[in-house]
């Protein structure tokens, strides 16, 4: 896979590790992208969109809470305010596609309003080849993708609610609504 690092705008606060970690999202999803023969500006899209997923990951909390006052993310807990901050900084700059900066905003905790690029982005933050566990079973969903793309999307979103309740986090109202939307409930 493709590890290249991506082109992050001056503005971004990420450090080497979670560099690789958006290279290696990115790579996900330009493959799937390739093997699911994606019209051009969509697979742009989701490039764009897994590129600046995590661009101030690595930012201050004060800094995060600055970025977002004044909106539904104000109160929210500070590992998930890095992507209604970035969705923010990148319509400041003009980004005008609707679902990179709904896919940006939302990638921590779902959002059942997401097209394509929001559910791509989504599973390829969790399934990227990177992270340490469910190795296996992971990549089987990574590759699997292509071909089930629905599927494995509610089987992602299953998977993190699971961990989400087993660490004891609280669940997110959009979440909540995101599970009963691919779920059937």
């Amino acid at each position: 896979m493709d590890t290249a690092e991506p082109q992050l705008p001056e503005w971004a606060q990420v450090g080497d590790k979670r560099r690789a970690h958006i290279a290696r999202v990115t790579a996900l999803l330009d493959r799937w992208a390739r093997e699911m023969s994606i019209p051009a500006d969509e697979a742009k899209a989701w490039h764009d969109a897994g590129r600046l997923h995590d661009a101030l990951r690595d930012a201050s909390e004060p800094d995060l809470r600055s970025m977002v006052r004044g909106t539904a993310f104000a109160d929210s807990p500070a590992g998930v305010l890095h992507g209604p901050a970035a969705a923010t900084r990148l319509a400041r700059e003009g980004e005008t596609r609707d679902a990179v900066l709904l896919a940006v905003r939302w990638h921590t905790v779902g959002n059942a309003a997401w097209d394509h690029t929001g559910r791509a982005l989504f599973m390829a933050d969790f399934l990227e080849p990177g992270r340490g566990f469910m190795r296996h079973d992971r990549a089987f969903l990574a590759s699997l993708l292509p071909r089930d793309f629905d599927g494995v999307f509610r089987q992602v979103v299953r998977m993190r609610l699971e961990w989400t309740l087993r660490e004891g986090k609280p669940l997110f109202p959009e979440s909540i609504v995101l599970w009963n939307s691919v779920s059937g409930s």
